[in-house]
């Protein structure tokens, strides 16, 4: 006790180089942490955004770029598929269920998806979790629209809102269509997926945006699905359930030959696999860049008290006066360095929380990463074992040459 007392002090009396130290290991330790828990939870993010569904058929482009574009909206496909095809392929045996997305419109910089209200019955993200409504209900005619969770926070929509929908991407549009306002009657519990941030119209409606009108307007009113679907040309993609996976690879097989157009079936769990063994280059790169930071606010803690030593000979030599032992001016200087060690790692924990605060909205919105703000993993908390015990060791170079100056410079004081 009475030498964690002599070490506090010791470090408090040079405070401004152990400071410099400290905040080094500090943001050493934040960035360590803050690439861990995005890595982490960028993959938990990309995991959950869809769940259940066996294919997902799209125009014959990449695995990653139909999975990217039709589920996470990450770019965009320049064909789509063609409404017999859709119509043809989902009437084969074993197809269970079917959701028809259409992509490529915007409101406001959030994504406009013109489906069915299959999309709603069977759309599951997490772990099989099915959509809810926070409030209102699915779209029943052609001009309702079903908004998710942030574009309601976003834009501050309420059931009952009217508003205008126009064709276009990002934030530039075209074609306002003023005379025919979309009435928000859904608002849907928030998911932590892409689906918080689209706007969901009926099929038909897509026509309606791309200034083809419609046949009769009167019949907006009309609850059947058909005037909810129309006479779409073509469709982005579509999402496919199976009652067994020989159907699902039977069906996936015929998909990748059908010779009308050229289609492309993915099945979502193995491109997700695909996307991360492509990144996983890049996590031991940011993973390496954390680690040689820490290495090298480690070093400089090393240089700073190997500098210090020379200066404290006198301070060494006072304390062998006053009858401390070699082992305890060992254990003092190996003491100080786990201390300011122990306390970059408190503040780097502080800086790592203030940060995730700080970013997870702008990681949410922008990249469709939901970061978990929660204690730390038993892996984060091996990372900042593994730097305290590095911390300990580079503390015992300058404590044992502490040791051998206390023994040889005995009762004389060098100056």
């Amino acid at each position: 006790m009475i030498l964690f007392k002599l070490a506090y002090k010791s470090l408090l009396n040079r405070r401004a180089s152990v400071l410099l130290t400290l905040l080094t290991i500090a943001i050493s330790v934040m960035l360590l942490l803050s690439i861990e828990r995005v890595r982490v939870d960028a993959k938990s993010s990309f995991s959950n955004t869809i769940s259940g569904t066996d294919l997902i058929v799209g125009a014959r482009t990449g695995d990653i770029q139909l999975l990217l574009s039709s589920v996470f909206r990450i770019g965009h496909t320049n064909n789509g598929v063609s409404w017999q095809s859709y119509q043809y392929i989902t009437k084969q045996r074993g197809v269970k269920w079917s959701i028809p997305i259409s992509l490529g419109d915007s409101h406001k910089g959030q994504a406009v998806l013109g489906t069915t209200l299959d999309y709603f019955k069977h759309y599951r993200f997490a772990k099989k979790q099915p959509l809810a409504f926070e409030q209102g209900q699915a779209f029943s005619s052609i001009n309702e629209v079903v908004i998710g969770s942030e574009v309601a926070s976003k834009l501050a929509y309420k059931i009952g809102d009217e508003i205008v929908i126009s064709h276009g991407m990002g934030n530039t549009s075209f074609h306002h269509h003023d005379d025919n306002p979309f009435k928000v009657v859904g608002i849907l519990k928030p998911t932590g997926t892409p689906v918080d941030k689209t706007l969901h119209v009926p099929l038909a409606a897509i026509e309606l945006i791309h200034g083809g009108g419609h046949d009769d307007h009167d019949d907006h009113h009309d609850h059947s699905s058909h005037a909810l679907i129309g006479h779409p040309k073509q469709i982005t993609a579509f999402l496919m359930g199976f009652d067994s996976p020989l159907y699902t690879l039977q069906i996936r097989r015929n998909i990748n030959q059908y010779k009308q157009e050229p289609l492309l079936a993915i099945m979502p769990t193995v491109t997700l696999k695909e996307l991360w063994e492509m990144l996983a280059i890049i996590e031991k790169i940011l993973l390496l860049f954390s680690f040689v930071v820490v290495i090298i606010s480690l070093l400089g803690m090393l240089t700073t008290l190997l500098a210090n030593l020379n200066q404290r000979r006198r301070e060494l030599a006072i304390l062998r006066s006053v009858g401390a032992r070699p082992w305890q001016l060992f254990s003092l200087i190996s003491m100080e360095s786990l201390l300011t060690t122990f306390l970059g790692c408190l503040v780097g924990c502080i800086l790592f929380y203030t940060l995730m605060g700080t970013t997870a909205g702008y990681l949410q919105s922008q990249a469709g990463v939901s970061i978990n703000i929660s204690m730390l993993s038993d892996y984060e908390l091996t990372l900042i074992g593994v730097i305290m015990a590095a911390g300990f060791i580079i503390g015992l170079i300058p404590a044992t040459r502490a040791y051998f100056y206390s023994l040889s410079d005995g009762m004389s004081i060098k100056i």
